[in-house]
């Protein structure tokens, strides 16, 4: 469970941006998807090497 302590003063946005970037950084919802359905093993480190070369892709870009 999440809490946010709101300190004396704190505008309330500051606080709801502080407990919005704690639930993306949890991943609070990410693992509720993944977890509605079953993903066989093979898939998932398939989808993992995929994102991996992906990036690297992207990072050999990004150098050249």
């Amino acid at each position: 469970m999440l809490k946010i302590i709101i300190k004396d003063g704190e505008n309330i946005e500051r606080a709801l941006k502080r407990y919005k970037r704690k639930h993306r950084n949890i991943k609070v919802m990410q693992n509720l998807r993944e977890g509605q359905f079953f993903t066989k093993p093979s898939v998932r480190r398939r989808r993992e090497v995929q994102k991996a070369a992906y990036i690297q892709n992207l990072r050999d870009q990004a150098d050249v």
